[in-house]
């Protein structure tokens, strides 16, 4: 519990906080996704690692630092 905050706060998640919380994912994807793929691009890669670069780093992020 003390190295994965979500563990903890998934509890006590209530369904009213949903509907924000995918709209707040919507919009980051739709932002950071072109970013990343973008990003890839110039560097002389292909636009896969440019999603890996934008995806999984958040995913960590939420399931490793997010307190709610």
């Amino acid at each position: 519990m003390k190295f994965i905050p979500s563990l903890e706060w998934i509890k006590n998640y209530k369904k009213e906080w949903l509907s924000g919380d995918i709209s707040a994912g919507l919009t980051v994807g739709v932002m950071l996704i072109p970013q990343g793929m973008a990003y890839s691009m110039l560097a002389g890669l292909p636009p896969i690692y440019g999603l890996y670069a934008v995806t999984i780093p958040l995913i960590i992020y939420a399931i490793l630092f997010c307190k709610y």
